[in-house]
């Protein structure tokens, strides 16, 4: 978020507890693992059928294949006009989402409405999202996966590392580390920056500079005798991403280690742990699991999630500049910024 001092606010252990005590409430039992939360059953759908249940034991009406058009506020109600009838009620909560995945019918209907209630909208961006990569060279590694540290480089400063599994697509990069830089990445180049990524193969190696891992490859020659260097590095990687590293660094794949000169060994040992490629200028929502950017914080009501622009209107989950790496944090902040503006709504006083 652009206003992490508020979200703090937000997020908090209370708040935490507020949504495990009210899964808890409509029957899910929780299992968790390396401090995640999962349903006990292991399926995504016993949410959501749960959710439902819980709406349709308290009467909530649920309308199907309605598509809203147009809100308004008149004479201190709100007029929904939808494609088969025209609603009269006293508050709106939103929670449409934003342009992410839009075969799910995600758009930016809700930010053109609020843009009437005179709502500043940070421009959303695609997040947790695969990455295109310019003059990319690693076409020939289409599909390969492979654990990897990836670092973000803004103008020749270094701004982020993660590691995790990276896979590699016919134009750039994906998997969960991508994933957790993209949508700080995508922000970035919107802001006119040149921003690459720096892809270390070799995370499991800990070294300070690329004397260590020349040092580590000799010391591999010495303890695994008669290899190439294909069959010396295909231990370590994929055969595919061998070949095109040994193609990149313009090195015979049938030479061994000793065969290469000091200058190749340093090529090819910093393609191995220090492989840089530019990020391409292209945004795109297919994709994207959640977006970032959005409705600014400072224009809503943090306790209630009321919008200070207008009266009785809610707000909450990704319409909001709030987004999460992956691991259900986006899933999170929806149900915590539900529970806060349902309360509210409801005519309760939501207890922090």
């Amino acid at each position: 978020s652009n206003n992490l001092n508020i979200l703090k606010e937000i997020i908090t252990p209370h708040n935490k507890d507020k949504i495990l005590s009210f899964f808890n409430s409509i029957g899910i039992y929780p299992k968790i693992k390396n401090g995640y939360y999962y349903p006990n059953s292991n399926q995504a759908i016993t949410i959501k059928e749960a959710l439902v249940l819980e709406a349709t034991l308290k009467g909530v009406i649920i309308k199907t294949n309605t598509t809203v058009e147009n809100i308004e506020y008149k004479d201190n109600k709100f007029i929904i006009t939808t494609n088969t009838s025209i609603i009269t009620c006293d508050k709106v909560i939103l929670s449409s989402g934003s342009n992410a995945n839009p075969k799910t019918g995600s758009d930016d209907f809700s930010y053109q409405i609020l843009k009437k209630f005179n709502h500043t909208i940070i421009p959303p961006l695609p997040a947790l999202t695969p990455l295109t990569c310019k003059n990319y060279i690693l076409k020939e590694c289409s599909g390969v996966r492979t654990d990897a540290t990836i670092t973000m480089i803004e103008n020749n400063n270094l701004i982020s590392s993660v590691t995790g599994e990276l896979q590699l697509t016919n134009t750039g990069i994906s998997g969960i580390c991508t994933f957790q830089l993209s949508g700080k990445i995508l922000r970035s180049i919107n802001n006119k920056n040149q921003v690459k990524v720096a892809i270390n193969f070799l995370p499991q190696i800990e070294y300070n500079n690329i004397n260590d891992v020349i040092s580590f490859l000799d010391n591999r020659h010495i303890t695994v005798k008669n290899r190439t260097i294909s069959e010396l590095l295909d231990g370590l990687l994929n055969y595919k991403l061998v070949n095109q590293l040994l193609k990149i660094s313009k090195i015979n794949r049938n030479n061994t280690w000793n065969q290469l000169s000091i200058k190749d060994k340093i090529t090819l040992a910093n393609n191995l742990s220090n492989l840089v490629l530019e990020i391409e200028n292209t945004y795109s929502f297919d994709k994207a699991q959640v977006c970032t950017g959005g409705i600014a914080l400072t224009e809503i009501n943090i306790n209630t999630m009321e919008s200070k622009k207008q009266k009785n209107l809610y707000l909450t989950g990704e319409l909001l500049d709030v987004d999460g790496e992956c691991g259900g944090y986006n899933l999170s902040f929806a149900w915590l910024s539900g529970i806060i503006a349902g309360t509210n709504a409801g005519g309760k006083k939501y207890e922090k």
